[in-house]
């Protein structure tokens, strides 16, 4: 081959070599390179990712009747009524003996026969001047108020202050009651139906047990049955100033209930509002006994498949009290302690205990269907049961 062919040959491949490596660095220009990470997304992937923190468990706060049902002896600080009849404590509460000479307390298990002193002197004085003045033998007294107040693990809403005391509409023996008695005898009932008080067992000495109760001056409200409330209008006379102060309320059929004002002057005691000047005994009975009509109906119908047990309000909790009952359920050193009914047999008497009277009377079949089919209960024999003394 000559000097010039290889000449041109050489120059040949030298120029396809220049284009290979032209298109190669095209190809590498024109492929999309992998973009950097920024600095954000490189610590997002070293940074493991951050759980929500956990929930902490609400801790819930015991009922204060928990607390205050298992309390055994009085604040030892100064006697105050705290709060309101439904809402409050009792410090330094006085205990009323168990046996008086004419008095004797019942359901000793409970140990509620505590009281602002100002309760233990009208309990006192009561007794000795309805047995002095109006022949009553003596009272059975029900439930007062725990040592220290406050809610109950069983049965009333109110009675927490220390101001408020059953009574019960039997008389006393004349004998002291063993303390077997005291747990199982059954207070006598008052009515013979839900609208009627028995004629039979009432007499013209309970009228004036609860006329001499609610006399006092220190006495706000007493409570007593629709049924019982009745029968005071009719039997009260010309002297029919006392009836302002007995209210009727419900299941009052074997006891009256009384409540005494705050003590004058004492600070944090919250009075309810002064009876009116009616007596009672007009439409505020007649409202009543539209309310009982209404409950023996109510009480006769069967429940409704799949119905939801009636719960009532949810108990009260130590927040919801004044900020004084907390000193007093830790006075003295005490360790409030929660209510067990598994371990705890006082507590379990108290919750399982049944109630000091009979059950509430109903009406016979015949009297509930006329009822049912709008018989009116004036219409019905009721009245005439209850002649006018």
């Amino acid at each position: 081959m000559s000097l010039g062919s290889r000449a041109m040959r050489r120059l040949t491949l030298c120029l396809v070599t220049l284009v290979l490596a032209g298109t190669a660095a095209a190809e590498q220009v024109a492929a999309p390179r992998p973009a950097s990470p920024t600095l954000a997304q490189a610590i997002a992937e070293k940074t493991p990712e951050k759980k929500p923190p956990a929930k902490k468990p609400t801790v819930k706060s015991p009922p204060a009747r928990d607390l205050f049902g298992t309390v055994e002896s009085p604040a030892p600080i100064a006697a105050r009524a705290i709060g309101s009849y439904a809402k409050g404590c009792l410090a330094g509460g006085s205990a009323l003996p168990i046996t008086g000479p004419n008095w004797q307390v019942m359901r000793l298990s409970r140990n509620r026969n505590w009281g602002h002193p100002r309760l233990l002197d009208y309990m006192e004085r009561l007794a000795s001047d309805a047995r002095a003045l109006d022949g009553w033998p003596g009272l059975l007294v029900g439930d007062m108020a725990q040592p220290r107040g406050g809610p109950m693990l069983s049965g009333h809403s109110s009675h927490q202050i220390g101001l408020d005391a059953d009574i019960w509409l039997t008389p006393m023996p004349d004998r002291v009651f063993t303390a077997e008695e005291r747990e199982d005898v059954t207070a006598v009932s008052m009515l013979k139906d839900p609208f009627t008080v028995d004629p039979e067992i009432w007499t013209p000495e309970h009228t004036k047990l609860i006329r001499r109760a609610a006399t006092y001056p220190q006495v706000s409200r007493i409570f007593v049955h629709p049924a019982i409330k009745k029968k005071l209008c009719e039997t009260a006379g010309k002297d029919r100033a006392f009836l302002r102060k007995v209210r009727p309320w419900w299941n009052h059929y074997y006891h009256f209930h009384v409540r005494l004002s705050c003590p004058p002057g004492l600070e944090g005691c919250e009075n309810q509002a002064p009876v009116g000047a009616e007596d009672g005994c007009g439409a505020e009975l007649k409202n009543w006994y539209a309310m009982l009509k209404s409950a023996a109906i109510a009480a006769a119908k069967p429940a409704k498949p799949g119905a939801k047990p009636w719960k009532g309000k949810p108990p009260l909790t130590m927040a919801q009290l004044p900020r004084d009952c907390g000193t007093v359920l830790k006075a003295g050193g005490h360790t409030p302690v929660i209510a067990d009914v598994a371990t705890m047999p006082a507590a379990l008497r108290i919750a399982a205990g049944k109630d000091a009277g009979p059950p509430l009377p109903k009406l016979d079949p015949a009297a509930l269907a006329a009822l049912v089919n709008g018989g009116s209960i004036s219409g019905m024999p009721l009245p005439e049961r209850n002649p006018k003394r």
